[in-house]
């Protein structure tokens, strides 16, 4: 039953962090990797990151 719940976690994680990332003008497709990788914890990390220039 966990693994369920971390893979549900997982998959928010990368849309979210996509999805902001994309609305920040970040890279989305880093973002939701840095979502794959580091799950829930990349989320405030993609609010804070700076626009490509």
């Amino acid at each position: 039953m966990a693994i369920y719940i971390i893979l549900i976690l997982t998959i928010v994680s990368i849309i979210a962090c996509h999805y902001i990332a994309k609305s920040r003008g970040a890279k989305p497709v880093f973002w939701g990797l840095m979502g794959a990788i580091f799950g829930p914890f990349a989320i405030p990390f993609a609010f804070i990151s700076k626009p490509e220039a």
